[in-house]
């Protein structure tokens, strides 16, 4: 489909949305649905720079290096689309395509993954570093505000007496 032809077919869609104009709080979406994408000659732009660049015998080629090499044309973040695209120009010349940096590690059911949380205590399943530390009746502890006697002082006959 040639530019004209698409742009008509927007202005279209748009009239048919939006009947009597578009109003101001619906711009920014509006223009996010039209976001820019490599054009033919982009794509095989961005391909030829990263095959140029990558050195031989021929290393494949990252995601992230096609991702950075397609916003130094569009200077916007790069499109899943505009990956694929470039991807697929890259192979059909004979260019190996590398997804393992972004390609999350395998983990089983059982083995932890880097987002997973760490273990919680509850009040059942405490541990021991979650205990408070033992006392015994002569040893005094960390909020205990009054004196209590040692071995060597005699008792205090009216200790338990008073009211």
């Amino acid at each position: 489909m040639d530019r004209p032809q698409f742009l008509h077919r927007i202005i279209e869609w748009l009239r048919a949305g939006y009947p009597d104009g578009v109003p101001q709080g619906d711009y920014i979406p509006l223009v996010a649905l039209l976001r820019r994408q490599l054009s033919e000659d982009e794509v095989q732009e961005v391909s030829s720079g990263l095959i140029r660049k990558s050195p031989p015998p021929p290393e494949p080629i990252s995601k992230i290096d096609a991702g950075v090499a397609i916003t130094k044309v569009t200077h916007e973040l790069p499109h899943e689309d505009d990956v694929a695209r470039v991807r697929k120009h890259l192979e059909f010349s004979g260019w190996p395509f590398d997804d393992s940096p972004l390609t999350p590690p395998t983990t089983t059911p059982d083995s932890p993954t880097a987002t997973d949380d760490p273990p919680r205590t509850t009040p059942d399943s405490a541990t021991a570093t979650d205990d408070p530390p033992t006392t015994t009746p002569d040893s005094p502890t960390a909020t205990d505000d009054s004196t209590t006697a040692t071995d060597d002082s005699p008792p205090d006959p009216d200790d338990g007496d008073r009211p």
